[in-house]
């Protein structure tokens, strides 16, 4: 009889254990019966037969952080991690983690109620074809086209004895007085040409071969006087006259039209030689613009390329040209390439050495796959994006991506043609950790074999990038606090003002953080204030998920 009353005792006691363990899961997972509400009690007996009945899918965290255990286990406070059976996968939709359901096929999927998503403003976009055009930045410099300078270099000896143009930078314009030049040379040559019209005209009566040849002398003397840059007008006078001018006056004959003093050399009084620059004058009506391209993008730009140039001087105005030449040598220092630009200068707005911003359009060839920038998440390993496959479930994809424009990225694989990708939804990014979990139940689902972006099986965990490992990373913890949205980075960071963080123990600051999602900005006014988690995605890196214009009260530091 002993015996028996033992293990009779013993049965009693497994039952009570089993009970009270099954009561303290139902208050942990806030589950109450529909009875308790009549008659303030409940028949726990049945209850816990009908919950043997179902199959155990996951434990989920307690807490309702992102993070599950394909077997029990304690969450850092000690709290035991709450059971899902079969058919309350999909059930809550608020901070439940992702539900690797084995049951309903949807492996690694997240699962979101359809409220849940209404009221955050999912938006999706199909992955479509397209013409990639892409659009090329660069920076540049305006300067002097080589093509319209002209040097002012008698082709005699001489002194100046007076300057009519005085300055560097005076306007300069076809035809114009440059000086007043004394030249032996010249004087020389202005007397024989008077001699020989003189003698011209005192042969007129003699035989045809005597008029000839001091007609040839005369003609000779002439083109001297031109091969000189002395002008017609002036030989005239000097053929009127009959008489050698002791100076005569230069012009810029060979000049263009608006030209300017880029460089003055000429001093009254001085000596110069035959072929000594005495001015540089050089037309502004067309300009030419130096870009530096990058070494990776040079073979996108293509000679006649049109190009959209903006300055800072003139921030309201923009500037067409296109491209003329591309340089054959590379800047090993800055990995550049220059490319020329002719740009049109109407009145003279554009002035050498002038900053600018260049932005070259190019086409590559043919239609290619593209999502929107804003549907890729960048984990800083790999790059994600978020498949809608129905109403409330989303499929967390590595893709490979190609070029980019200022809108849209090329997709290589992982996300087909038509499939609706998710591109504005703060609750896909909440935490990193999300998209981890997710990933991490393709391996405990199927037992560490999945197939990978272009439909080749893979193991599980080399995929998701972790390890088969029973026990996932622990979620990452999200600090949230209010503060003022500075500026946008040009690498893609905020800088941002927050008060004190309490549970870090950072006082107030200014500092760079970088984003979850591009869009988390979207809408946002810089200068304006704002509410915003950030989680530490790596030691030391910590990344805003969530960001909001215009807070309530902030919440406290985790």
């Amino acid at each position: 009889m002993k015996p028996i009353t033992g293990i009779f005792i013993g049965a009693v006691l497994l039952g009570a254990g089993a009970g009270g363990y099954w009561l303290g899961a139902q208050k942990a997972d806030g589950i109450s019966s529909p009875d308790k509400g009549r008659s303030g009690g409940v028949d726990r007996g049945q209850r816990t037969e009908k919950e043997h009945a179902r199959k155990i899918l996951y434990y989920r965290n307690p807490m309702g952080l992102p993070d599950t255990s394909p077997t029990p286990k304690k969450d850092a406070m000690g709290m035991d991690y709450v059971a899902v059976y079969e058919g309350e996968e999909g059930l809550g939709g608020g901070n439940q983690a992702a539900s690797p359901s084995a049951a309903s096929g949807g492996s690694g999927q997240l699962k979101i109620s359809v409220e849940k998503v209404q009221k955050l403003g999912v938006k999706t976009e199909p992955a479509t074809m397209r013409v990639f055009d892409k659009a090329l930045r660069a920076v540049g410099r305006v300067e002097v086209n080589e093509q319209h300078i002209h040097n002012i270099a008698p082709k005699f000896e001489g002194w100046i004895e007076k300057l009519h143009v005085k300055t560097t930078g005076e306007p300069v314009k076809k035809g114009q007085a440059l000086f007043d030049v004394y030249s032996p040379e010249l004087v020389s040559a202005q007397r024989e040409y008077a001699i020989a019209v003189q003698g011209v005209a005192a042969l007129k009566n003699a035989d045809s071969d005597t008029r000839q040849s001091m007609q040839r002398l005369a003609d000779a003397s002439l083109q001297r006087l031109k091969n000189w840059d002395i002008s017609e007008q002036q030989v005239k006078d000097l053929a009127k006259s009959e008489t050698a001018r002791r100076s005569l006056t230069f012009h810029a004959f060979h000049t263009p039209v608006n030209g300017i003093v880029l460089e003055k050399k000429a001093v009254e009084g001085m000596r110069f030689m035959p072929g000594e620059m005495l001015y540089q004058i050089a037309d502004l009506s067309h300009v030419w613009v130096i870009a530096d391209v990058f070494e990776q993008d040079i073979a996108l730009v293509k000679t006649g390329a049109k190009a959209k140039v903006k300055i800072n001087a003139y921030p309201d105005k923009l500037f067409e040209g296109a491209i003329t030449y591309v340089y054959p040598t590379l800047n090993p220092a800055t990995r550049t390439i220059p490319v020329r630009l002719e740009i049109a200068n109407p009145g003279g707005l554009l002035k050498p050495a002038m900053f600018a911003q260049v932005e070259i359009t190019v086409a590559d060839k043919g239609k290619v796959l593209t999502v929107p920038i804003s549907a890729v998440i960048d984990s800083g390993t790999r790059h994600i994006a978020l498949v809608q496959l129905a109403e409330g479930r989303f499929e967390p994809r590595a893709v490979s991506l190609g070029k980019r424009s200022d809108n849209y990225v090329e997709v290589l694989g992982g996300v087909a043609e038509g499939e609706q990708v998710v591109v504005a939804a703060n609750f896909l990014i909440d935490a990193e950790s999300n998209l981890k979990a997710a990933l991490g139940g393709l391996g405990h689902a199927h037992g560490g074999e999945t197939k990978d972006a272009k439909g080749i099986a893979q193991p599980a965990a080399e995929l998701a990038g972790q390890g088969a490992s029973e026990q996932p990373e622990p979620a990452a913890v999200g600090y949230q606090t209010e503060g003022t949205l500075d500026a946008l980075n040009a690498d893609g960071t905020v800088k941002v003002t927050h008060g004190q963080i309490k549970a870090l123990g950072w006082p107030g600051m200014t500092m760079d953080l970088a984003l979850a999602n591009p869009s988390l900005v979207s809408g946002v006014k810089i200068g304006g204030a704002i509410s915003f988690e950030i989680v530490e995605r790596k030691p030391g890196e910590w990344v805003i998920t969530k960001l909001q214009a215009k807070p309530g009260k902030p919440h406290e530091g985790h």
